[in-house]
């Protein structure tokens, strides 16, 4: 690998829209409701990046998609209030 290699940086797991959608509303406590345009394209089937030579060189993530969700959000409320 040279050192001007880009390597994604990832879980390498899946999620869907729809579900990406509800863990963010729960996560900011929004009470409303999703609502989904079905007229419009779903776009892209699946947007998962290849994270082998992540892997390869011992790297793998030590948190979750959610938790570092939680997290941001936590930050940038922190942020905000500053």
């Amino acid at each position: 690998m040279s050192k001007r290699e880009i390597i994604d940086i990832e879980t390498g797991e899946d999620i869907k829209l729809k579900d990406l959608a509800i863990m963010i509303k729960n996560i900011v406590g929004f009470e409303g409701e999703i609502k989904y345009d079905l007229s419009k394209p779903d776009g892209t089937l699946r947007k998962l990046l290849d994270v082998s030579k992540m892997k390869a060189l011992g790297w793998k993530p030590r948190i979750s998609l959610e938790e570092g969700m939680k997290k941001t959000y936590e930050w940038y409320n922190k942020i905000r209030m500053e």
